[in-house]
């Protein structure tokens, strides 16, 4: 959930680049008129979709600086439709390239209509509560060939790219039926729950890598090759350097307590909220006050990660956060969000204002008590 929230920040920046772009390039170089209630528009529409998204897929997979983006939906050792939800929030700034050579062709309104099908329909295959579709597994996308997709098992490895149709792996060679128990997540786990890291993490790696590596020839195969890919070794990597994995694998769970729980669903719910009146409210988008808001949202996404990962510094940074949305809130006169209840008392801002002013003390209490503890362990 908080990496879908990340994700939907992502989406006020991209999605203007994306439709101005098409919309341009039909306006101005589309080769031919297809009507939009054509049948057999829609029909090749939904193949071309479908198509550009089995090749961003897998160049996703084979180009380092893309896998750095999509290695986040495939962080999670867990699979479920949860997982459809973990999306990187730098994913889509290549993503929409793909569809672009329909804009010579098919319409703006069409084109936008069949990305939309093509990703609600991958939602449903997170799954491991469906077996087999029998004869459809032949044509379609199903939740066994995407579990294979998912998995870290060698066999595993960059297959099944498919978005819907699951022709376009029988046909360009990268097509693996479901065999043994799967073990899912990256090939080397994250082990944390810090969506912030997550994010961000291979690209970390990459930039070590590039400062390393002598020669520019390197440094450019450190970009451009695949994730799996040293100086004297193919664009991909050997499949025989993947570390071997057998069912059950021991997963990250840092078992913290119930009530973190609790606390992280209430707070995330806060941040969704506010979230949901950014996206809403066209007239905040042109003031400065966005960009302040995103950085809290993304201070909360860290923050609640140290709670999950019960980082030693975890307490700290919570009561840092719970007492600056008050500060704010406190000092800002002008009416910005209906959330926050700047500039008018509402009951909206006075429950607001009571939650984090009780999580705060909260958080002051908790890290006092952590404080002691660690200084009484040191004696």
């Amino acid at each position: 959930m908080f990496m879908m929230l990340l994700a939907g920040l992502t989406r006020m920046f991209v999605h203007a680049a994306e439709f101005v772009v098409y919309i341009w390039i039909y306006n101005n170089y589309r080769v031919v008129d297809i009507p939009w209630n054509s049948p057999w528009g829609w029909l090749l529409c939904f193949l071309g979709v479908d198509l550009g998204y089995y090749w961003f897929h897998r160049l996703a997979h084979e180009v380092n600086f893309m896998w750095a983006a999509h290695q986040v939906h495939h962080s999670s050792e867990d699979y479920n439709l949860g997982t459809a939800l973990r999306q990187s929030i730098l994913q889509r700034y290549t993503s929409w390239i793909f569809y672009v050579p329909m804009a010579l062709f098919v319409s703006p309104s069409t084109a936008f209509v069949h990305i939309q099908f093509n990703t609600l329909y991958q939602f449903w295959i997170h799954t491991e509560l469906i077996t087999s579709l029998g004869p459809l597994g032949y044509i379609l996308n199903t939740p066994s060939h995407h579990r294979v997709h998912h998995g870290r098992n060698p066999y595993c490895i960059d297959k099944n790219y498919a978005g819907t149709l699951i022709i376009w792996d029988r046909i360009f060679g990268t097509f693996e039926p479901e065999k043994v128990r799967i073990v899912y997540g990256l090939v080397h786990p994250i082990a944390s729950w810090d969506p912030i890291y997550i994010q961000f993490c291979h690209l970390m790696h990459m930039w070590n890598m590039f400062c390393t590596l002598p020669g520019l020839g390197n440094k450019l195969s450190v970009v451009f090759k695949g994730p799996g890919w040293e100086p004297g070794k193919p664009r991909c990597g050997l499949i025989e350097d993947l570390p071997k994995v057998k069912y059950p694998e021991p997963r990250y769970d840092s078992r913290h307590s119930s009530w973190a729980d609790g606390y992280l669903i209430l707070h995330f719910a806060l941040l969704y909220l506010l979230l949901a009146d950014l996206s809403n409210g066209r007239e905040i988008l042109l003031q400065s006050v966005l960009f302040c808001t995103l950085g809290y949202m993304i201070l909360s996404l860290t923050s609640f990660g140290a709670i999950c990962d019960k980082k030693p510094y975890a307490a700290l940074l919570e009561f840092i956060r719970c007492a600056l949305y008050l500060l704010c809130d406190a000092t800002l006169t002008t009416p910005v969000t209906p959330l926050l209840g700047i500039g008018q008392i509402s009951t909206k801002a006075q429950i607001f204002n009571g939650i984090f002013t009780v999580s705060a003390i909260v958080w002051c209490i908790q890290g006092i008590r952590e404080y002691v503890s660690e200084k009484a362990k040191i004696q």
